[in-house]
């Protein structure tokens, strides 16, 4: 089976129905260290740093990321930490896209696919 952190994401303009919270839980043992919302339709990261300027180069190479894939995510960003949520915003919930990005920004930082 294809990782999926070397899957794209897939535009998505809504009319399909967002992941079920089983197909969801799923896909979350592929993205080690993210949390499951408790209603399944959204999937969300704190990262920490030491300062200002990792947290930042951080956010920077997420920016990158997410504009390269076409999914974007919402941040939370202070000193030292930035919080990533995920969820498809044209569905309403979660679609494969976030967990492809979730999955990547695991690999950026060196998380593999099987630790969860």
């Amino acid at each position: 089976m294809q990782p999926l952190s070397s899957k794209r994401c897939t535009p998505c303009e809504g009319g399909v129905k967002p992941l079920t919270r089983d197909e969801a839980e799923k896909l979350m043992r592929e993205v080690p260290l993210w949390k499951l919302r408790e209603d399944g339709g959204e999937i969300v990261r704190t990262f920490l740093f030491k300062d200002f300027y990792e947290t930042m180069g951080f956010v920077n190479a997420l920016a990158y990321l997410a504009n390269r894939e076409g999914h974007h995510p919402d941040l939370e960003v202070g000193y030292g930490r930035c919080v990533v949520r995920y969820h498809t915003h044209a569905i309403g919930g979660l679609s494969q896209n976030d967990f492809i990005c979730a999955a990547k920004i695991n690999r950026l930082l060196g998380v593999d696919e099987t630790e969860g």
